[in-house]
């Protein structure tokens, strides 16, 4: 018999810093079929028949769809796991676990059709797509290897095979293309592979938690952030150095599996087998710094906010030069006060917050002379209703 859940989960707790989860759970009803899978090995045991549906209500409804419906079932290998769709969407890639390997669907047909089954290494888990589309890498969990299989040609065509760690689960390309990672779920590692060899090899392995998943970039290619399963946990991959390093672990729900980041680069998210929750990671970003500040007048009130991102918030500074006289700067960037001189002045003005390079931004700010009558200009005389006249004193201009 098939049980039924339904209800809300607990927010746990609001992000107090950059790289820092916190768990996120959802309104959901959730139907559980008999036998749900457990994970019993990180090879084939893990596929088996049982299923556990997940049914997400919108506004507490649960109905029936009718654009999100089943059109076709297309016939591919034994066991398929991992799936993805070519850059152009022209062709679905399918990893066929006990097969050995990928079934190629060409999507632009009525119905969608496999058109091709390319062989690869035992066990294939996970498929990616190169961003050009002229790849595709399977990450062979038995073997202890990713296949490479060519795309342009008809049919795609396997052309090598790269050896990583032990039992690799999951590949990601990077954004630019140049290089492949792999999860290593036996060796608590991550394979980097330089896709631009011929034929690419493997260039570093990067040690992370224990029982690595999933591996995902920044939409910039500087941070790979991957799910340890075991050690309930995420590490992130400073890509930028030869050779990366794990610079961070960040502990989130109870063996998270895949792992996700935002088109913006701002959150990762991962799905938490165990814990039945979401944990969200506010990722650290390097600082920016923008904004061109207008002339000023002498007595006139001033404000000016630069144009600051970075996560966490950077602080800026002035770190050459000086402000004119009555200006100052807040952390927060905004450059204020109330100027009592004429005069040009050149300065920089740094945003840092410990992550990558500080953003520095050359400034040249001018002051201008109050006009005549108003505050900070000359003496006036003005003629009141009552025809008596009086002088109204401001502060003399400076003269040069």
């Amino acid at each position: 018999m098939s049980a039924i859940f339904a209800g809300w989960l607990r927010p746990v707790a609001a992000p107090p810093r950059a790289d820092t989860a916190w768990e996120r759970r959802l309104p959901v009803t959730v139907i559980v079929e008999p036998h749900p899978r457990r994970r019993r090995s990180r090879t084939a045991a893990v596929f088996g028949t049982a299923a556990l549906a997940l049914i997400f209500s919108v506004g507490g409804v649960v109905g029936t769809a009718t654009a999100d419906t089943v059109t076709d079932t297309i016939t591919v290998g034994t066991n398929p796991a991992g799936v993805a769709i070519s850059p152009d969407g022209t062709r679905a890639y399918v990893t066929n676990l006990s097969g050995s390997s990928v079934s190629v669907i060409n999507t632009t047909t009525t119905p969608p059709t496999t058109i091709a089954d390319v062989t690869v290494g035992t066990q294939p888990l996970a498929v990616a797509i190169s961003p050009d589309g002229t790849r595709a890498y399977t990450a062979n969990n038995s073997s202890n290897s990713v296949s490479v299989i060519n795309t342009t040609t008809a049919p795609p065509a396997r052309i090598a095979d790269v050896t990583v760690g032990r039992n690799p689960q999951g590949v990601a390309f990077s954004p630019d293309g140049t290089r492949a990672y792999v999860t290593n779920t036996g060796g608590s590692s991550v394979s980097v592979i330089n896709t631009t060899t011929a034929p690419p090899i493997t260039i570093a392995d990067v040690t992370v938690g224990s029982g690595p998943y999933a591996v995902a970039f920044t939409p910039d290619g500087t941070r790979a952030y991957v799910s340890n399963f075991d050690s309930s946990s995420v590490s992130v991959i400073n890509t930028t150095t030869t050779p990366p390093i794990t610079i961070d672990t960040i502990t989130v729900g109870s063996q998270p599996y895949g792992v996700a980041i935002t088109p913006d680069g701002a959150y990762a998210y991962t799905a938490n087998h165990i814990s039945g929750s979401v944990s969200v990671i506010a990722i650290d970003k390097a600082p920016t710094l923008t904004g061109v500040p207008p002339a000023g007048v002498v007595g006139q009130t001033y404000s000016h906010a630069f144009t600051v991102t970075g996560e966490p918030a950077p602080a800026v500074t002035v770190t050459a030069g000086a402000l004119p006289a009555g200006f100052t700067l807040s952390p927060a960037g905004v450059l204020s006060g109330t100027p009592i001189a004429a005069g040009t002045s050149a300065f920089t003005v740094t945003a840092a917050n410990g992550i990558g390079t500080p953003a520095t931004l050359d400034v040249t700010l001018t002051v201008a002379p109050a006009a005549p009558g108003t505050p900070g200009g000359r003496p006036v005389w003005i003629a009141r209703a009552d025809l008596r006249i009086r002088q109204l004193i401001f502060p003399p201009v400076p003269t040069y």
